[in-house]
């Protein structure tokens, strides 16, 4: 098999592209606002940092409506899917104004917000941003979680729609 070149893409359209066939794991990251109010989004970049001690990290926009919100020290949730969360991750990826509203979460530790019918949550604190042109990477410490019912399928994005990721 030869190597295939298309010179006339762009590195933008290049970049989607590639991204679009690589299917990600689907995560919600939740936190406070710093007028106590809850805010949240969807995240397919988190990623283990470390397991000794446990760190993880994931990559936002400083254009998102949570980006003021990630300072050092501040409190975050990591929620990761399983393929049976399709309406909350809807909701999770709609409009800001309407992602909290409605019985799909409550006050968790530190009265962040915590979703309900998550597979696994982890409660972690900010340990640095990294900011990048108009991106970031947000790198955090687990200080506590959960895990919920075992041998759910996990949710994955893969070609800009959400599925399931099964054995081989």
């Amino acid at each position: 098999m030869g190597q295939m070149t298309n010179e006339s893409l762009s590195p933008s359209t290049i970049f989607r592209e590639a991204f679009r066939r690589h299917g990600a794991g689907l995560a919600i990251v939740t936190l406070l606002k710093p007028d106590g109010s809850p805010t949240g989004f969807t995240a397919t970049s988190v990623a283990s940092l470390s397991a000794a001690p446990p760190l993880a990290t994931f990559n936002m926009s400083q254009t998102a409506s949570s980006w003021s919100s990630m300072k050092p020290g501040a409190g975050v949730l990591i929620h990761f899917l399983a393929a049976d969360s399709l309406e909350l991750a809807q909701t999770m990826a709609g409009e800001a104004s309407a992602r909290f509203a409605g019985d799909h979460w409550a006050p968790g530790p530190d009265g962040l917000p915590l979703l309900r019918g998550v597979s696994a949550w982890l409660h972690c604190e900010i340990v640095s941003t990294l900011e990048v042109e108009f991106a970031a990477t947000v790198a955090v410490k687990i200080v506590g979680g959960d895990l919920e019912e075992a041998g759910r399928d996990p949710m994955v994005y893969f070609q800009r729609a959400y599925g399931r990721a099964v054995a081989l």
